[in-house]
């Protein structure tokens, strides 16, 4: 059960921030192979649910997750979203928290720990590693483009 975290000051506002990292219809922009499908009625809240299908044919799988937590960030209390990952491949959870940062730019910080089933625990820190490295480009690429 790998669990990792990275941080991004990004020169937006609060809300922007929050907007673009939780409009999980974009996440398939930024994650290849992905396609991204809301099971739930709009807007986001807890209790959203949306699966990720990642892959290609048979070689694909779904990562099911549900928003734990939903609060926007405010002018007094950074953002925080909670995700539960309820797959029958990936298990574990993600937050993304946004908050103020230097010079009125905006801090995100996400924290993740992931679970892969039927993947032994000698290859944790590879994983820890890869999915750093790929949810980071991810969230460069959603907090880039509007």
């Amino acid at each position: 059960m790998p669990t990792f975290s990275f941080t991004r000051t990004v020169p937006l506002p609060l809300d922007e921030a929050w907007r673009r990292l939780t409009a999980w219809p974009r996440h398939a922009d930024a994650v290849p192979l992905t396609r991204i499908e809301v099971l739930t009625p709009a807007p986001t809240r807890t209790g959203t649910r949306f699966v990720a299908r990642t892959g290609i044919g048979p070689l694909a799988f779904d990562d099911v997750m549900e928003v734990t937590l939903w609060r926007p960030p405010t002018a007094d209390e950074p953002g925080l979203c909670r995700l539960e990952k309820r797959g029958r491949v990936v298990r574990g959870w993600a937050e993304i928290e946004v908050g103020p940062g230097p010079g009125g730019r905006s801090r995100v910080v996400w924290r993740e720990e992931l679970r892969v089933r039927f993947l032994p625990r000698a290859f944790d820190g590879v994983l820890r590693r890869t999915a750093r490295v790929m949810f980071g480009r991810a969230v460069n690429h959603l907090l880039r483009r509007a």
